[in-house]
């Protein structure tokens, strides 16, 4: 069975319920177990340093627990599962663990969070509903991305995570409702730096700054989120930069403001994670307003076929 649903303009949308014959992706020889059987993944699970082999669904169900809260509405828990799926699917087909003989892995840093103890009724349940259900493009695996809170917009690819390549096609900025269930100090956050945590940040990027004595931002992108950070007249990669510096405590690219006093650098922005792709707490937002799983997946992506790779 194929399950088949265009991202176009809404007024050109099928039903999620329209079937129609679309190109599907082949699942990667090292983990398949011939068509429409469930793959078989080697996991290296970072938390004992041992590899595992799994079902690709019991994995889904730890990185949906490990990346979304497990009392969410079911649908946003669905969306979740497609997109953590079709991670995965992507991870294998497109790219190799660190971790010798291991297919993926559950360090974070890699790959998706993985949190097999959250596990409960919820997420069981979301994973079976959408079981085997992968999103594609143009017959191949999507670069599933997903953040927490959007604050307002999403990102394009080379915008939010400094992108390589060209620019996805399913990807696009779009306005996202972010529930104001939302922690505050994601809507809102500020952080205060140590001029020597930013210097130790700027060697670790590989940035020739020995010295600076100011920091504004520099250019924008579509969503409003900052792409440079100018160290006196040298501009540096905002969302490089925030991985340097730590994710944890610059939250987001979507930056108020930035002041430097000389010997702290204090940034305020709004918002948590690259901003591309999925907002969880939009999902969160859109599933508490009646939404469907592929709804969620259709507002963030585009042009996307949702596909049914096994039973």
């Amino acid at each position: 069975m194929i399950i088949a649903t265009s991202c176009a303009a809404p007024s050109k949308r099928p039903s999620p319920n329209t079937k129609q014959q679309v190109s599907l992706p082949k699942i990667p020889a090292k983990i398949s177990r011939g068509a429409n059987k469930e793959p078989i993944l080697k996991i290296y699970i970072a938390q004992t340093g041992k590899i595992e082999t799994m079902p690709l669904e019991q994995y889904v169900m730890g990185t949906v627990a490990g990346e979304i809260k497990n009392d969410w509405p079911i649908e946003a828990l669905k969306a979740q599962a497609i997109l953590a799926r079709s991670y995965v699917l992507n991870f294998v087909d497109t790219r190799k663990s660190k971790y010798d003989d291991a297919d993926i892995s559950t360090d974070f840093e890699e790959a998706q969070a993985w949190n097999p103890a959250n596990i409960n009724s919820n997420i069981k349940r979301a994973v079976n509903e959408t079981r085997g259900l992968v999103a594609v493009y143009d017959g191949k695996y999507i670069d599933a991305w997903f953040h927490s809170y959007a604050a307002g917009r999403t990102a394009l690819a080379k915008e939010g995570l400094n992108y390589k390549k060209p620019e996805p096609p399913y990807i696009e900025s779009v306005k996202s409702n972010d529930s104001k269930d939302a922690p505050a100090n994601i809507r809102h956050w500020t952080y205060t730096f140590t001029k020597q945590e930013v210097l130790n940040a700027l060697n670790k990027m590989g940035v020739n700054i020995n010295d600076f004595s100011t920091v504004k931002i520099g250019t924008k992108g579509i969503s409003g989120r900052t792409i440079y950070l100018n160290f006196d007249k040298i501009p540096v990669n905002a969302p490089d930069f925030r991985i340097a510096i730590g994710s944890e405590k610059m939250k987001s690219t979507m930056l108020d403001n930035v002041s430097f006093d000389g010997n702290n650098l204090t940034i305020k922005g709004r918002g948590f994670g690259h901003g591309v792709g999925m907002s969880q707490w939009g999902a969160y937002q859109m599933a508490k307003d009646g939404a469907k799983a592929n709804d969620i997946i259709m507002h963030y992506f585009k042009n996307l076929n949702i596909v049914k790779l096994w039973k």
